[in-house]
């Protein structure tokens, strides 16, 4: 059985420490978990009057099914002024749309927020959380993923290299897919 995991990035940085971290994780993910990661940095802000009136933008169609078709969900986000970036959150209002179509509904997810100060995007992560508990997606828990610092974590071409932080990683990965299949 091949479960795919669609990885959701909340930040559209070309040296995006949330990329390098879910890159990192793709590697320690279990076998028999395919992560995909999805773009998000072309769907245009959410307007309930497209679909209302029949004229939703094609990238919405894609998108949707695109949410539709995974069967679980890895969110990796920094903060912004306390809470989520509105990238990620314009993504999860598309795909919770039209009334009654939420393609997020069901299904299990993570949480990881990233930043490189100390409090690890506590805000973000909470908030995400928040949303993520309306859309019904039924979020892990524990352990949870608050990575600060995360400046510190990365070598001189900005990979991580940090081996506490890889460990981390790879128990988050184990108990990622131990969560995930509860749900197969």
């Amino acid at each position: 059985m091949s479960v795919t995991i669609g990885v959701f990035v909340g930040s559209l940085r070309r040296d995006s420490f949330c990329k390098k971290v879910a890159n990192t994780f793709q590697s320690l993910i279990p076998e028999g978990y395919e992560m995909k990661f999805i773009d998000i940095s072309k769907l245009q802000m959410y307007n309930q009057d497209y679909d209302d009136d029949g004229n939703t933008p094609m990238e919405w169609e894609t998108f949707r099914k695109e949410v539709k078709e995974l069967d679980g969900f890895l969110f990796v986000t920094p903060e912004y002024n306390r809470s989520i970036p509105p990238v990620l959150k314009n993504a999860l209002d598309i795909a919770s749309r039209p009334y009654g179509q939420n393609v997020w509904s069901g299904k299990p997810g993570a949480v990881f927020s990233v930043s490189p100060g100390n409090i690890g995007g506590f805000g973000a992560n909470h908030h995400l959380r928040q949303v993520l508990s309306f859309l019904n997606v039924y979020t892990m828990q524990q352990p949870e993923v608050y990575l600060s610092n995360i400046t510190n974590s990365l070598d001189e071409q900005g990979n991580i290299s940090n081996e506490s932080t890889i460990k981390f990683l790879q128990d988050i990965a184990n108990a990622f897919a131990a969560w995930i299949a509860k749900f197969m």
